[in-house]
């Protein structure tokens, strides 16, 4: 049960070179030829059969599987089950009706792409609680990762491809307008650089991404229509040229470098306007307020990974539930920032998280900490608290960003599925008591505050 036509074709062609009897259903494929394909599935001639999930349930399709009796269901990107997944797609819904049509057939999800709420809730829709979840590990250890504030990005971009001439890589862009501009200019460069985004004529897509796949040394500039199901093994580079929707995202797309298992390198630049983009891009999602909410925070999860203090790769990590140790393959771990001593600062954010019940998200922590007088301060008997007002010396922008990187560090834990409540790991419990310290940075995350402040 796949997404995407141009993946079906992609996958079937592999299986039949392994010698798979493999095809596939979809609407670029004559009526003819669907019917002679069903008819093989029902024979029983096909190993496997790819088909979309709006396909499959209808009641002619589940009637004519029914008298194959398929043994195994498999579901491609399995997050878009779920309602907390980045790419909700509500036909995928219907999946879960799945063992009442094939009460006697096993069906399986995967998706390289989900957080621990997103999992769970793929979990409970796919398999009523039932199933059995295995996390294979999210570590791709040959990617280098690097982050740095947007300043000239055409310079920056530039650089960094300087040395990479003749590189196969992937440039993410926001727009199909930016798309098309960072394309042209890499042409202008003598870069080998194509446009792809949904503007394009599906003619011309198909051309660019064939000529990406086939050839060497090809940029890929593209919005996130581009992405899902390419396994070119030698993408050297993935360079983000605006801020992803979230880590998931951030996650799913630099996952396309490296696949050899070569040494890689995923680079992003991001600025005030990307976060302002995507917080929009968020409101006028068309979906609920839960919904909203919690893409918020998972939005605040990337700015934590953005401003980290500390090695990329766990802060990357530990969102995803795992805890390794510092990598030495990210550019904190190789040039590490000048740290300063925030441990009394961090002492005040931690109490007033504690003392609130660590239940509350990052706005209602920083009108605590600031002593901002209100109904629901009032209301709820915080007003009262001996951390109300500790912190009311610095800038509210300053606690934004001091709360990302102690997210970023895994002192705090954003509740993905508590609307956002910030919650003390055992690490920043250890601070809040005295027995660790604390160090922040200024390079990124408060350059960006103090932007914002001026205007």
């Amino acid at each position: 049960i796949s997404p995407l036509i141009a993946l079906m074709q992609d996958q079937v062609a592999s299986m039949q070179q392994l010698g798979i009897k493999a095809e596939a259903l979809h609407s670029g494929i004559d009526w003819a030829c669907q019917q002679t394909i069903q008819q093989q599935a029902i024979n029983g001639q096909l190993d496997l059969l790819y088909v979309s999930p709006e396909r499959l349930m209808t009641p002619r399709m589940l009637a004519a599987l029914q008298r194959c009796s398929p043994a195994l269901f498999v579901v491609d990107e399995a997050h878009c089950v779920s309602k907390w997944g980045t790419n909700f797609r509500p036909e995928y819904g219907a999946l879960s009706d799945l063992k009442q049509h094939f009460p006697e057939a096993t069906v399986a999800g995967f998706t390289a792409t989900a957080d621990t709420a997103t999992q769970r809730d793929v979990a409970e829709k796919l398999f009523a609680g039932r199933g059995d979840v295995i996390v294979h590990g999210f570590d791709r250890p040959n990617l280098w990762l690097g982050v740095t504030p947007k300043t000239k990005w055409r310079d920056q971009l530039r650089q960094f491809l300087k040395t990479r001439a003749g590189q196969s890589g992937i440039v993410y862009c926001l727009s199909r307008r930016l798309t098309e501009e960072v394309a042209t200019l890499l042409a202008a460069d003598g870069v080998h650089a194509l446009p792809y985004h949904a503007g394009l004529t599906p003619e011309v897509r198909t051309a660019n991404q064939e000529t990406f796949m086939a050839e060497d040394g090809v940029v890929m500039v593209a919005t996130i229509a581009f992405g899902m199901g390419i396994d070119k093994p030698d993408i050297r580079f993935v360079f983000h040229a605006n801020l992803p929707g979230s880590m998931e995202a951030y996650y799913q797309e630099v996952g396309r470098a490296g696949r050899d298992g070569a040494p890689s390198e995923v680079f992003m630049i991001y600025g005030l306007d990307d976060v302002r983009m995507r917080r929009q891009f968020i409101q006028q999602d068309g979906e609920d307020a839960d919904h909203q909410r919690r893409e918020h925070k998972r939005l605040d999860a990337l700015l934590a990974y953005c401003e980290a203090s500390q090695c990329r790769r766990v802060t990357l990590l530990s969102y995803f539930g795992e805890t390794p140790e510092p990598c030495g393959n990210c550019d904190i771990c190789q040039d590490p920032p000048k740290m300063i001593d925030g441990t009394t600062e961090a002492q005040m954010l931690f109490s007033a998280v504690h003392r609130t019940g660590e239940r509350f998200g990052t706005v209602h922590v920083i009108d605590v900490l600031l002593g901002k007088t209100n109904e629901r301060s009032a209301k709820l008997g915080h007003d009262a608290l001996p951390t109300f007002g500790v912190g009311k010396d610095r800038p509210k922008t300053f606690w934004q960003a001091f709360i990302r990187q102690a997210v970023a560090g895994g002192y705090l834990q954003i509740d993905i599925e508590r609307f956002g409540g910030l919650r003390l790991s055992d690490r920043g419990r250890r601070v809040l008591k005295g027995e660790e310290t604390f160090e922040y940075h200024e390079a990124a995350g408060f350059t960006l505050a103090a932007k914002a402040r001026k205007k």
